[in-house]
């Protein structure tokens, strides 16, 4: 039977989705105990999250799942209940645990190969933090021993009852009990199955009709069950709602019996699930659990209902919403042209329709964007496996893990941001043996961070290594060829050379480098995402690749601007203001090179129709129009245009790869009229034209002095 037609394929892919959820959120509790949080409730999320997918492999039968996942919450069980305290080795293998089950998820769902002698050598160690070894169930030959049968049976009769307890049993469901599919019908069900049970409903929260919200649940149960079961195996019948419902559970043999419901003056509803009808017992108070009683944070009627959508067809969505911006802006430029008036009811549907369009866009830009957290959380595990493999001890700090990006961004950035993470494990941080000569911790940092500036997404990979050492950069470029000899290069020349093809600084080929692959295929990544990667270090302090990445890569608000009769394209969030330049606002430095006067200050000047190459420098600046750009680095510079033509949203197309990458081209876009203009990307326009040079300036600086 296909997958179409079967009704458990959807069912089963639910689960590993749900899987995914739950070892995030058992990567987020796993760091919180590696920080030192001794909070009860973020153990109580780990082993929830390592029982729950257990619970589900079971019901798949993904033995090896299972078999893992058991022992794995076993050991978390007797951290829970205080038993064990793990050491850094410990919380060590923890992590290890956490990324091996996350590697059977993945082979369970891929129906691909189960890594068994991965699963047995981590079992081993699992079963050394408890002191004991996984039990042999086989038998030799050796060890059988022939035993007598007797075939005398007892008097069944005359064997003593089994002894009872009467356990009262206090049982509220949570929100997200009912959310998961658990029914509390099946629950006490299951407890009438273990003796005689009577079950009272108490009804008190209630609220009117009127006021009912049907996500909250208003209803408690207390249990009466007399028994011979011990308590481990009431709470069993929990086990699988086990944090998502309120349950208390204590021995009422010695206590004295409430008294009958119907004596009550507001009893509630009492059934008796097994044996002959007694009088049923008073519930608890609801409004005052036990102060023993765990809870969870915050409230079950708060919480978000999520619905899982293909990508395809939010794809589908962002490509219809391009079309409507497209076909908004061609309406509005013919009206425009039909000489209208403002006032007219057809501009001011215009302006509704408009307002509509946007209103549309930003909601499908906010399904598509995520936060980073997933990326970041695999880079964990990154680090890792490189500082393992190359003995270094390495932790990771993330910042920023809320970050918002563009689904697709996120997908694209995984592999660059690997290559990155190891060249920092081994290239960018010392052994511990230098580390320690030289002041330092033993354990090194790496910091990945993640922020929105300047209308980009900003991601930053540092270590607090030893620094890039030019010199010695500068001579294997050499050596290898890919730069002159004696050449004089600038430190950012140097090391932009380490995004050469073919550039290593690895002294042998190792699992983790001496290729000459990585960092060349970074860059290439990031650029085909309209993205750019600069590099800062510091001798002795560490290095730090900053990557710039558009927020979206869909739709953008743009400045239409004219430059030598060419249309062209500008990032609205990076213009700061416009200005029109007077006589004397210019002042030249040296031959190509020019300022402008801003506000006392001075900026560089830079003529966007010199560096695309369409046409000459001009001979005269006065009325000029000038665009004043926003760096990400917090300089500013400014852009000579010859007009400015309108502000409107644009939808981003991407360039095909048979077209040559022109330095500041970042994509292009289809306007109202059906013309075709190029998206400039400004800070790589200026970074092709060439910064201005210290001298020039300290000298423009000099110029601000003295007026």
């Amino acid at each position: 039977m296909s997958d179409q037609n079967d009704p458990m394929a959807e069912i089963r892919a639910s689960f590993f989705i749900e899987c995914e959820e739950l070892l995030e959120a058992l990567q987020d509790g796993l760091s919180e105990m590696d920080e030192g949080s001794e909070d009860p409730e973020t153990i109580n999320v780990v082993f929830r999250a390592v029982h729950s997918i257990k619970g589900g492999a079971g019901a798949f039968g993904l033995e090896p799942l299972v078999r893992f996942a058991h022992r794995y919450e076993t050991v978390l069980d007797e951290v829970r209940s205080g038993r064990l305290s793990p050491d850094h080795e410990g919380q060590k293998l923890f992590f290890q645990a956490a990324d091996h089950l996350s590697d059977l998820v993945r082979a369970c769902r891929d129906d691909a190969t189960v890594p068994e002698d991965q699963s047995q050598a981590l079992l081993d160690q699992l079963n050394g933090l408890l002191g004991e070894q996984e039990e042999d169930t086989e038998v030799t030959p050796e060890e059988f021993e022939p035993l007598g049968l007797s075939l005398d049976l007892p008097d069944l009769d005359a064997l003593p009852a089994p002894a009872l307890t009467t356990y009262t049993i206090r049982f509220k469901p949570e929100a997200e009990l009912y959310e998961t599919g658990n029914e509390p019908q099946m629950l006490l069900r299951n407890l009438g199955e273990l003796g005689e049970a009577q079950v009272s409903c108490d009804t008190s929260a209630l609220p009117s009709l009127a006021e009912l919200s049907p996500e909250t649940p208003y209803v408690a149960w207390t249990i009466r069950l007399q028994t011979a079961a011990a308590e481990p195996e009431i709470r069993e019948v929990f086990e699988f709602v086990e944090g998502l419902c309120e349950l208390t559970i204590s021995d009422a043999s010695d206590t004295e019996e409430s008294p009958p419901a119907e004596t009550l003056p507001d009893a509630p509803a009492t059934i008796a699930l097994a044996g002959p009808a007694t009088d049923p017992v008073e519930p608890e108070e609801a409004a005052a659990p036990s102060p023993d009683t765990p809870r969870k944070s915050g409230s079950g009627a708060a919480a978000k209902s999520v619905v899982r959508v293909d990508l395809e067809r939010i794809e589908r969505l962002v490509n219809l919403v391009g079309e409507l911006v497209i076909n908004q802006a061609m309406l509005s430029q013919s009206l425009e042209q039909a000489g209208l008036s403002p006032h007219s009811d057809a501009m001011n549907g215009l302006e509704e329709f408009q307002r509509l369009t946007r209103d549309i866009q930003d909601s499908v830009m906010m399904i598509r964007a995520q936060p980073v957290k997933s990326l970041f959380q695999r880079m964990s595990r990154i680090v890792r496996e490189a500082s393992a493999a190359v003995g270094k001890e390495v932790r990771l700090v993330t910042e920023g893990e809320a970050t918002e990006v563009d689904k697709t961004v996120i997908e694209r950035l995984a592999d660059p941001l690997t290559h990155m993470i190891r060249n920092a494990v081994d290239h960018g941080l010392e052994n511990n043996e230098a580390r320690a000569s030289s002041g330092k911790p033993s354990e090194g940092t790496v910091r990945l961070t993640a922020a929105h500036r300047s209308g980009r997404v900003i991601i930053e990979v540092s270590d607090d290594g030893s620094g890039i050492d030019r010199p010695r950069v500068l001579k294997i470029a050499t050596e290898k060829g890919l730069v002159p000899p004696d050449v004089q290069m600038t430190e950012a020349e140097i090391d932009n050379l380490l995004f050469m093809p073919g550039f290593s600084t690895a002294g042998k080929v190792s699992n983790l480098s001496g290729r000459g692959v990585g960092m060349d295929v970074v860059r290439t990544a990031i650029q085909s995402l309209g993205g750019r990667i600069n590099i800062f270090s510091e001798r002795g302090k560490g290095t730090t690749f900053s990557i710039s990445l558009p927020l979206t890569l869909a739709v953008l608000d743009g400045m239409v601007v004219r430059v030598a009769n060419e249309t062209l394209v500008l990032p609205l969030n990076v213009v700061v203001e416009t200005l029109s330049l007077g006589p004397g606002d210019v002042q030249m430095l040296r031959p190509g090179a020019f300022v402008v006067r801003v506000r006392g200050g001075f900026v560089p000047l830079y003529d966007l129709g010199v560096i695309l190459g369409y046409r000459g420098p001009l001979q005269d600046h006065d009325r000029g129009i000038v665009l004043l750009i926003a760096l990400e680095d917090g300089n500013r510079a400014a852009l000579v245009i010859d007009g400015i033509e309108d502000q409107r949203q644009v939808v981003i197309k991407g360039l095909d790869e048979s077209f040559y990458r022109a330095p500041g081209i970042a994509a292009a876009t289809i306007l109202g009229d059906g013309q075709i203009a190029l998206i400039l990307d400004p800070s790589d326009v200026i970074a092709s034209a060439g910064s201005i040079r210290p001298k020039d300036r300290a000298l423009a600086e000099r110029m601000v002095e003295h007026g």
